[in-house]
């Protein structure tokens, strides 16, 4: 799956010169916590978000601090923080710099961007200009649009599920899956064998959850862990 697969193509901009509350109104309106800021021109330029506007003089929020810090922060950055409390245009707070991904991209690639900058949104660009937008609630949307329907598995026999349970205990070398055995009856399962720990119990329960037609699991396995401790 790739971006384009899960990106908001429908995107509200703000503009570089636009007033910090027509901004606020327009996320407020259309219940968002980010807009990317354009120029004249259509490009990107920023994104404004609510972190951007938590610091404000109209409601006290601005930075206080004592005097001996101000000393040490300098005139240079005490100038910046007062501009940013107390501007009314959008592209003096907004954030310039940016992280952006290709419509292209594997989705796998955006999410790990979002996690390691913890950020909520990526504008995504198509030959370098704005197209869309990436959320949070985008992928929960497609993850949504992934589940197997209710259907589907319906029509599981027993077998087919066992068949399926065993192809994914295949693909994961945390399951020893020679010392698992498992029999369905009428979507139950019945898990047998022997783990290593209670985490693999766990994710066996879950791996057994997640196919098509299970309705529920007794779990009968038996752990082989060693015992720690002494008199």
């Amino acid at each position: 799956m790739i971006v384009s697969d899960a990106m908001t193509c429908q995107v509200r901009t703000a503009l570089v010169t636009d007033r910090v509350s027509l901004v606020m109104r327009i996320m407020l309106g259309v219940r968002v916590s980010g807009l990317p800021v354009v120029d004249a021109q259509g490009a990107l330029v920023g994104i404004v978000t609510e972190g951007d506007l938590l610091r404000r003089t109209e409601i006290g929020t601005e930075r206080r601090r004592p005097r001996w810090l101000e000393i040490i922060l300098g005139p240079r950055r005490l100038a910046q923080e007062y501009v940013e409390s107390h501007s009314r245009r959008v592209g003096d707070l907004m954030t310039t710099n940016v992280l952006t991904i290709d419509e292209s991209a594997p989705l796998v690639d955006a999410v790990d961007l979002m996690e390691k900058h913890h950020i909520k949104r990526l504008p995504v660009l198509h030959q370098g200009r704005l197209i869309g937008m990436l959320s949070r609630a985008d992928l929960m949307r497609v993850f949504l649009n992934a589940l197997p329907r209710e259907e589907e598995a319906v029509n599981m026999s027993d077998a087919d599920i066992r068949t399926h349970i065993y192809q994914e205990m295949l693909r994961h070398p945390w399951i020893t899956h020679s010392v698992i055995q498992v029999e369905v009856t009428k979507g139950v399962v019945d898990l047998r064998g022997v783990i290593t720990n209670d985490v693999m119990r766990h994710a066996l329960r879950v791996l057994v959850e997640n196919v098509p037609g299970v309705v529920s699991v007794k779990d009968k396995l038996t752990d082989a862990s060693p015992i720690t401790g002494g008199i």
